[in-house]
């Protein structure tokens, strides 16, 4: 959320811990002291989510050091093993990541999923690609909007997506825009390297008629007053002042070159690369309004450029959408917690993780939907995988209905195709067609609602 400066609420702070090292154990002394503990201390702060003091100041360790001066340990021991990244904060100072111990292993998953792993034993036919990258597509159109509050139920955004309707209101502007920039990053922004003009473009895509032209295809301006406002607990709060204008020009540019140059300095793996961006994004915070979803959308945008074509199916947004004080406080850790941008990695890393989990249990959920269809109709009805869902729509859906246009949509189909499938499903006496002003909508016909799922 953003709003003008003079309207702008207490700025959220993080609580810290209170001890005064000049009255404690010195650093070195503790380490010493404590060498046998130290394995367990620095992995209860890192595993299964990496906390910050707030979350373990509550654990209860073997060691003689109160939990202030454990906190000290571990925040040393962060910064000691820390990498530098070349985002820059307006102090001047380098965002750095820890590397977990589950890091690795955990890309090497997804690397293998990205290779074609996320339909594995061939159980979901190649040809349904384009049916799953749809429904990607117009989910995280969705969530994504939602978390910049579009106040728009799911239902009513997919059918507007679907149907091609006209928006009625900001909320589902915001989505069909969303939309839009999704289809341009699958389409053509994919092959481009970031520049400002691509900012700019896509901005423009993701704010059209949701923000004034003054205020488009150009960069955040200190008389703007721009500060991000969000709900922590009960209050809404400040939860972060962007950079000036001239920081952010300077900053800009070297985000593009980040974004473009893999070859200087040593690797990055894409995954967490396309993470960094979506924080700098973020962070920088470069125009007045649409931050969070052009943050987003470049996460995607670099992920598709480097082939990691799986990214297509898996709506992260709709994870982080569950628990959007989480997705606030990664941000807030990071910038509060001296530059760790482990707090922000370790939260994303987590989001993929469930949503490739949720993708699988789509999956499951689709082939069990299927099998329910084929013995519904038995083999003597050749159906196919296209037609086999939207039987399951129109009998497990009351008042189901659908048009050329949402069948072409959701599956992206040509609409010959879609008027193909639905012609094919009339013959066999399973939906009718009913003009309704400008569209033909199909409905399920008695006999399929008569024949109700085994």
């Amino acid at each position: 959320m953003i709003n003008k400066q003079n309207l702008v609420n207490e700025l959220y702070c993080l609580e810290k811990p209170k001890v005064d090292l000049t009255n404690n154990l010195n650093l070195a002394e503790a380490f010493k002291k404590n060498s046998s503990y130290l394995k367990e201390i620095f992995s209860t702060a890192n595993s299964p989510k990496y906390i910050y003091w707030d979350k373990f100041k509550h654990k209860t360790l073997p060691s003689e050091l109160t939990a202030e001066e454990m906190w000290l340990l571990i925040r040393a021991y962060r910064d000691v093993t820390s990498i530098e990244t070349p985002i820059r904060s307006t102090e001047g100072d380098h965002f750095k990541w820890v590397r977990l111990s589950y890091v690795d292993e955990k890309l090497h998953e997804l690397d293998m999923l990205a290779g074609g792993g996320l339909f594995p034993r061939s159980k979901i036919p190649v040809g349904n690609k384009e049916l799953y990258i749809s429904r990607g597509v117009i989910e995280e159109a969705i969530a994504s909007s939602q978390l910049e509050g579009a106040h728009t139920t799911r239902a009513a955004a997919k059918k507007l997506i679907l149907e091609n309707s006209k928006p009625k209101n900001k909320s589902e502007q915001m989505i069909l825009n969303n939309y839009q920039a999704m289809i341009f990053l699958e389409e053509e922004f994919k092959t481009r390297s970031l520049s400002r003009e691509m900012l700019f473009e896509l901005h423009s895509i993701l704010t059209d008629k949701t923000l004034d032209i003054s205020e488009q295809k150009r960069f955040r301006r200190n008389d703007d007053e721009i500060v991000v406002q969000g709900m922590i607990g009960a209050q809404m709060y400040t939860t972060h002042i962007p950079p000036n204008e001239s920081f952010l020009n300077t900053e800009i540019d070297n985000l593009i070159e980040y974004a473009n140059n893999d070859l200087k300095g040593s690797f990055v793996h894409p995954i967490i690369k396309a993470i960094f961006i979506h924080f700098w994004v973020g962070y920088l915070h470069p125009f007045t309004d649409g931050n969070g979803r052009l943050a987003r959308a470049l996460f995607y945008w670099y992920l598709l450029k480097k082939d990691y074509w799986t990214f297509a199916y898996i709506p992260i947004s709709t994870v982080i959408k569950r628990s959007p004080i989480q997705y606030a406080m990664a941000y807030i850790y990071t910038e509060q917690d001296n530059n760790d941008l482990t707090y922000f990695l370790d939260y994303h890393l987590n989001k993929i993780t469930q949503a490739m989990t949720d993708f699988n249990q789509y999956i499951e959920k689709q082939l069990d939907q299927n099998q329910k269809v084929e013995k519904l109709l038995s083999d003597e009805v050749p159906l196919n995988d296209r037609q086999k869902q939207l039987v399951f729509y129109f009998i497990s859906e009351q008042n189901a209905s659908t048009t050329t246009t949402s069948h072409s949509t959701v599956n992206n189909i040509s609409r010959q195709t879609a008027m193909k499938d639905l012609k094919t499903l009339e013959v066999l006496d399973l939906v009718n067609p009913s003009r309704e002003g400008k569209y033909v909508r199909y409905y399920a016909t008695d006999k399929l609602k008569d024949l109700g799922l085994a």
